[in-house]
């Protein structure tokens, strides 16, 4: 798992109350125009396709304008934009924003660059098969060749179809002969206690966001990876305390589950000694033509 994927235009939301919801990246090629909250273009700064960029480049400028602004958030400009063809090419999206109380067609979309999904990561074959046995992987996950570094959004569906379709069918082929270990001792509950403090799980999943985004976010660097690895080996223990001393709860294996994948994510990000696609790190801002055969 090499990358995390951030979609450059989701939705912000000043109260932080409501999920992500993110704003398509057809809306910019749509024709929508990324704009300062004053109204001044600025992605002629970072690349000659404006704000038809690749995303990468896009989650990246806007990064930076929010942080030389001192600014929350950057806006997406749709006013120019035909109202009926908008709406009927995005419906959700209109729908939404008027429910922020936001008018696509006569004020500008607040937003920010959000996490998105992990991309590129684990190689698998043409059956999406992955090096674990009878472990497979499909979509943005995987490193298939239908994308690379950065995700191409209408390959989705083309993965969603043709490798799920190829899973099924060697699944199907191969599930009968797949042996099943029967003799795994009952969950011995004896000794836990019901954890009365459910604010130590939610605390330790909000600093594991802000860990994850503030430290392995758009722009990394050594020194954030290596502060990142240090806090998640703190959460780590601490949650595998309160796991090895608590009667189990969706939420507690949640918060253990997204430790390791950050953990991971984390790992593999500091091992890669170059930029390529979403993984964009100061200490080594070029891609390199060789890749050690060690990280993939």
């Amino acid at each position: 798992m090499e990358f995390v994927q951030f979609h450059p235009t989701s939705l912000y939301d000043p109260t932080g109350k409501s999920p992500s919801f993110l704003i398509s990246e057809a809306v910019r090629g749509f024709g929508a125009i990324l704009k300062t909250k004053d109204g001044e273009e600025f992605m002629h700064k970072y690349d000659e396709r404006l704000s038809l960029a690749p995303r990468d480049i896009v989650a990246r400028a806007i990064d930076k304008e929010m942080k030389n602004r001192g600014e929350d958030y950057m806006c997406l400009d749709c006013t120019h934009l035909d109202k009926d063809a908008f709406t009927a090419h995005f419906p959700t999206i209109y729908d939404k924003c008027m429910e922020f109380g936001i008018d696509p067609m006569k004020d500008f979309i607040p937003i920010v660059p959000a996490c998105h999904y992990m991309c590129g990561g684990i190689k698998v074959d043409k059956k999406g098969r992955s090096s674990i046995d009878n472990l497979y992987a499909a979509g943005e996950c995987t490193s298939t060749g239908l994308h690379g570094a950065n995700r191409l959004a209408s390959n989705s569906l083309l993965e969603a179809l043709v490798y799920a379709h190829h899973i099924a069918i060697d699944i199907d082929a191969t599930i009968d002969d797949v042996p099943f270990h029967e003799a795994i001792p009952e969950w011995n509950a004896e000794s836990m206690i019901e954890p009365e403090e459910l604010v130590l799980i939610t605390q330790s999943h909000k600093e594991l966001k802000d860990v994850m985004s503030s430290y392995v976010g758009i722009v990394r660097s050594n020194i954030r990876l290596k502060r990142a690895s240090d806090r998640l080996w703190l959460l780590y223990t601490e949650t595998n305390d309160l796991y090895n001393t608590s009667t189990l709860s969706l939420e507690l294996c949640e918060l253990r589950n997204l430790i390791t994948i950050g953990y991971l994510v984390t790992k593999s990000a500091s091992m890669r000694q170059e930029s390529r696609g979403l993984h964009f790190t100061l200490d080594y801002p070029e891609k390199s033509e060789f890749i050690d055969p060690s990280i993939i």
